[in-house]
């Protein structure tokens, strides 16, 4: 049986690299290990040493996290081209009202006669 799980080594010459157990003692994240009685945390609270059931070693390097960079770019580029789109709308409308303004009225006032 495994010792019990005690506090994280302060060195890494602290650390011996023991034989690895099998993972079905580990939760299915990692983050806990099975003592047998009842669930013990298998990483430092400094996230430098994982437990490996037999004693502490250190934790492998975690990827950082992955850059935002390309989701604001997707959002500027979305709210952009929504302007975009919304000014060339708002120039058609205004061409055809100014050029054709007295027909389209032509065609409100017949369809109000033809209702009313």
């Amino acid at each position: 049986m495994p010792e019990e799980l005690g506090a994280p080594p302060t060195s890494a010459s602290a650390a011996a690299h023991a034989p690895s157990v099998p993972d079905n003692r580990f939760s299915p994240d990692g983050f806990w290990w099975w003592g047998g009685a009842d669930w013990k945390p298998a990483v430092s609270p400094d996230g430098l040493w994982r437990w490996n059931g037999q004693t502490w070693v250190p934790a492998r390097a975690v990827a950082p996290p992955a850059s935002s960079h390309g989701v604001a770019l997707t959002i500027g580029l979305t709210a952009g081209l929504f302007v975009v789109v919304l000014l060339l709308v708002t120039v058609i409308v205004v061409v055809i009202l100014l050029t054709m303004g007295g027909q389209i009225g032509n065609v409100f006032s017949n369809v109000v006669a033809a209702l009313g």
